[in-house]
Parts: C-alpha cells; sequence; structure tokens
C-alpha cells in the first residue's frame, strides 16, 4: 500500500513537473522576443483560459489532466474520457473564454488603474486569445460550444480561417485547418448514425441558451478588441 501511494505521488509530481516546466518553457520563448513581463502575463492569461476548461471539466465529472504548454501554440488539458453529449462539451468548451476574458478584464481593470501600457497589451492579448478560440470549428473551442447549437455552424468557421490566413499567414492556422477538417467533412456529409443524433441531441432552450452566450461573448471581446487596438501605443 505505501508503495503504490508512493507511485501515485510521483505521478502526480510527475504532472505538476510537466506543468510547470512547460509553462516555464513558454516564458523564456516569448520572453526571447517580447520580454520577460509579458511573457509571465501572457502565459499566466494562458493558464487562466485552461484553468476555466478543467475546472469546468471537473465539475461534469471528466477525468482531465492538468494543462500543458507549448510555445508559440498555446495551451491545453487532456480530456482523459470525452464528454457524454454535445452539451457537456460545450459546457466544457465555452469555460475556457468565460474565465479567460474575466481574466484579461483583470489585466484591463489594473491598466486603466496605473496607467500601464503593458498592462493594457495583456489585457488585449487575452481579450484578442479568447475571441480567436471562439472561431466556430473544432479543435477551437468555438467548435464544441457551436456544435450543440448545431454542427453545421463549422461550415462558417471555414471562411474565418481563410481569412485569417489571408490577413497574417501563419504555421499555426495551416495545422488548425488540418484538425478541423475532419469535422468540417463530417459536417458537410450530415450526422446520421444513431450514435451521432444522440451526441447532438438537445432542446431549444439548451441550444438558444448556448448561442446567446456565444454570441454574447464573441462580440464583448470583439468590441473591447477594437476598442484596445486603438488605444494602445505603436510601441505594441
Amino acid at each position: 500500500m505505501k508503495l503504490l501511494l508512493l507511485l501515485l505521488g510521483g505521478a502526480k509530481f510527475g504532472k505538476l513537473a510537466l506543468t510547470g516546466g512547460s509553462m516555464l518553457l513558454s516564458i523564456v520563448a516569448y520572453a526571447w522576443l517580447f520580454g520577460w513581463t509579458y511573457a509571465i502575463g501572457f502565459v499566466a492569461l494562458l493558464l487562466i483560459h485552461e484553468m476555466g476548461h478543467y475546472i469546468a471539466a471537473r465539475q461534469r465529472g471528466l477525468d482531465v489532466g492538468a494543462p500543458i504548454f507549448i510555445p508559440f501554440v498555446g495551451a491545453w488539458i487532456e480530456l482523459k474520457e470525452m464528454p457524454h453529449d454535445a452539451e457537456t462539451e460545450a459546457y466544457v468548451g465555452i469555460a475556457g473564454p468565460l474565465i479567460g476574458t474575466l481574466g484579461a478584464l483583470g489585466f484591463y481593470w489594473a491598466a486603466r488603474a496605473t496607467g500601464s501600457d503593458l498592462l493594457l497589451a495583456l489585457a488585449y492579448s487575452g481579450f484578442f486569445l479568447n475571441l480567436f478560440n471562439l472561431i466556430p470549428v473544432s479543435p477551437f473551442d468555438g467548435g464544441r460550444i457551436s456544435a450543440v447549437i448545431s454542427p453545421r455552424l463549422w461550415l462558417l468557421g471555414v471562411p474565418v480561417l481563410i481569412a485569417l490566413f489571408l490577413w497574417r499567414p501563419s504555421p499555426l492556422l495551416i495545422l488548425m485547418a488540418i484538425l478541423a477538417a475532419p469535422q468540417v467533412m463530417q459536417a458537410l456529409r450530415g450526422f446520421k448514425t444513431p450514435e451521432q443524433q444522440t451526441y447532438y441531441l438537445a432542446d431549444a432552450e439548451t441550444r438558444t441558451t448556448y448561442a446567446l452566450l456565444y454570441l454574447g461573448l464573441a462580440g464583448f471581446l470583439a468590441i473591447m478588441c477594437h476598442e484596445l487596438h486603438a488605444a494602445l501605443p505603436r510601441a505594441f
């Protein structure tokens, strides 16, 4: 029994070490380009976003791993068991942008209180990060949220990805497009099996609630991004 507890304790320590180590690696990588202060703040925003997913997954009884960070890609939590229905997936999906937006608001209020351009830049990054994640196609959070409204909304994410790539070409967008391709093809073919129809089954109240949350959050983030982009000094 003591040996088992020791092994379990070592496994938990290993997971924490992986999270902490990947966070530190990300901070070093971002600091190389943007400086230490910005790097620490930005990784903190990523952590806040991912902890939203983590807490929501635990609330729904899902087995979930601690956040893992990859420099210039982002971070994610590992769902060790998949949600049983689209509503649960949407609940976990929207928690990240919601909590992440609160984190960005914290930086925004601190920036207004102190007059710090650095904090304002971090607030902008937080708002943009969460807005970016609301693109309505999986593996973005927006794809997980829109699935409970209607999986066919994934088709709207395709022109958004194309427009973003034409605006700012990025290998990350290409990777996301590759990961999104199977879901987009499935949306084109339709969801015909009993398992698929059961998974995406939701009543009108649930669909409406998530639609309002999704549109309201996306609208708020878009407004904040626009306002802060205009307010930031050119140096940022």
